[in-house]
């Protein structure tokens, strides 16, 4: 419990700069003032009106690729997995794509229904061939990404109006994100939130094995499908309204290992935290990169994420990869 108090109090420093940093500084107690007694002035506005939609949608992001990698590692029963090895980016960006080219992601609305379908289908169609094994499982999902990707470049060459509209919602950023129309993301990513926390205990008995958990009561394939909806809807979710941001799905789990002991129920809990301390750090840094405007927040987790991943892979060896 110290160490969820601890990771909250942090949080709630990481939403304050959050409201405070970007290309016009803003005191703490203003930021304060703006919050609970707003006055209209440009300050006040700038913190209620940009920053404080954009620091609410990172820690959904952030919280909802934290728990997916958490599930998705749980699953697998593999500590280098992420959201993206199930198809959930890849199914997102040719539906993008394809709805861009034929006119019918022309609006945020249309490109957040199309992001959201494609993961989705995605998703079950890889479930669907690589369901009986977990290595089947994840080998599909790598097989049908990278079909989805030749299919999506393809398209997008000889469109280069599509191409510009996947360009802006490849580079996974919250930058102007925060303006689109939330609330479906949003109740999905709390929806998907809420199933993680329900299915965590059962998610207990599946690490351990299929035959344990049988042993132990637990209905192996309900579970599985259970958790690969629920990791669909938060990484589908979440790369429908943000683009595709890597590394936070794997490394904010993978580091809390250690720290939950082997429980489940635990893992996705400080996930929920850590996952949005991440996302806004970066965030936040990408505002003040460059003098002249903002580093999308894609990058930064990835200059963040890449030394992680490299001392991961020295530490387990690339046989879990």
């Amino acid at each position: 419990m110290g160490v969820l108090a601890a990771g909250l109090a942090m949080l709630v420093l990481t939403c304050v700069a959050s409201f405070a940093v970007g290309a016009e500084a803003v005191p703490p107690a203003e930021v304060v003032r703006a919050l609970f007694a707003f006055d209209a002035s440009g300050e006040h506005l700038i913190v209620r009106d940009v920053r404080l939609p954009r620091t609410l949608l990172g820690i959904a992001v952030g919280a909802a690729l934290a728990v997916a990698g958490s599930l998705i590692q749980t699953l697998s029963r593999n500590p280098l997995a992420e959201p993206g090895v199930l198809g959930v980016t890849q199914g997102a960006g040719f539906a993008l794509t394809l709805g861009s080219a034929l006119g019918l992601a022309a609006t945020a609305v249309g490109e957040l229904v199309a992001a959201v379908v494609g993961a989705v289908l995605a998703t079950a169609l890889v479930y669907a061939v690589g369901r009986h094994s977990t290595l089947r499982l994840l080998l599909a999902g790598v097989a049908f990404s990278a079909v989805l990707q030749g299919l999506s470049l393809g398209i997008r060459l000889v469109s280069p109006d599509t191409l510009d509209r996947y360009r802006f919602w490849s580079v996974g950023s919250l930058a102007g994100r925060e303006q689109t129309e939330l609330t479906l993301p949003l109740a999905a990513i709390a929806a998907g939130l809420v199933g993680a926390l329900l299915l965590a205990r059962s998610l207990n008995a599946v690490a351990l094995g299929d035959a344990v958990a049988h042993t132990l009561g637990a209905n192996v394939a309900r579970v599985r499908t259970l958790t690969l909806v629920t990791i669909t809807v938060l990484a589908g979710a979440a790369t429908a309204v943000a683009g595709p941001i890597l590394f936070v799905g794997l490394i904010v789990p993978h580091l809390l290992r250690r720290l939950t002991v082997g429980s489940v129920p635990w893992l996705v809990g400080y996930s929920m935290v850590a996952g949005p301390i991440l996302l806004l750090v970066a965030d936040t840094i990408s505002r003040v990169l460059l003098p002249t405007g903002e580093v999308p927040v894609a990058i930064v987790t990835a200059f963040l994420g890449g030394p992680v991943l490299i001392w991961a892979v020295r530490r387990y060896g690339a046989g879990l990869l």
